[in-house]
C-alpha cells in the first residue's frame, strides 16, 4: 500500500458502472461541495460543502479493481477542482490500471489554468478529457454528447497537450 492510498477524498457517492459520464463503462466519483450552485444543476445534493462522506484513494482504487469491465474513471461533482491534490493520486492510479480519466467542472479550462495552482495544474495534466463550463438551463440540449448545455465543452486534453491547440472531442456539435 502506497502512502497516497490513505489520501482522503470528500465524496457524495460513487456510480460503479456508469455509461453516461464519459465514453465506455466508468466508475464515477461524485465529489461533495460546489460553490457555483448553477440553477438546474444535475447533482444539487452534491453542492453543500458539508454532508457526503470521506473515503480514501485506496478504497476507490479497490472498487476499480473489482470491476474488470471498466474502461475509465470520471471525476464529477460537486466540483472536483475543490480537492485536486486528493484526486491526483486517484487519477494516477486509474491510469496505472489502463483506464482513461475524465473530469467534469463548472469552471472553464482557462479559469482553472488562471488559478496558477500547482495541484490544479497537476490534475489537469493527468486528465484525458475535461468537460468544462457551468450548466446553463437556457442552453440545455439533450442531444449533446456527455454534457448538458451548449456552452460546455468536451475537451480532449491528451490531444490538446500533444498539439498545443485546444482540441474538442465532439467539435461537430
Amino acid at each position: 500500500m502506497s502512502s497516497t492510498d490513505s489520501t482522503e477524498i470528500h465524496i457524495s457517492g460513487i456510480a460503479r458502472d456508469s455509461i453516461v459520464d464519459g465514453e465506455g463503462i466508468r466508475l464515477t466519483v461524485f465529489t461533495q461541495g460546489c460553490p457555483r450552485r448553477c440553477p438546474g444543476c444535475h447533482n444539487p445534493d452534491t453542492q453543500p460543502l458539508v454532508g457526503g462522506r470521506m473515503t480514501t484513494v485506496g478504497a476507490v482504487l479497490a472498487e476499480i479493481d473489482e470491476n474488470p469491465l471498466l474502461t475509465g474513471l470520471t471525476l464529477s461533482g460537486g466540483e472536483p477542482f475543490l480537492q485536486p491534490a486528493a484526486l491526483l493520486p486517484l487519477a494516477r492510479g486509474a491510469h496505472e490500471r489502463g483506464l482513461d480519466v475524465w473530469s467534469y467542472t463548472g469552471y472553464t479550462l482557462e479559469e482553472l489554468r488562471a488559478q496558477k495552482n500547482p495541484a490544479v495544474d497537476a490534475l489537469l495534466d493527468e486528465l484525458d478529457v475535461l468537460v468544462d463550463g457551468d450548466y446553463r438551463a437556457e442552453e440545455r440540449d439533450l442531444t449533446l454528447h456527455f454534457r448538458g448545455s451548449r456552452n460546455q465543452r468536451v475537451i480532449d486534453l491528451a490531444a490538446t497537450r500533444a498539439t498545443g491547440q485546444l482540441t474538442l472531442r465532439y467539435a461537430d456539435e
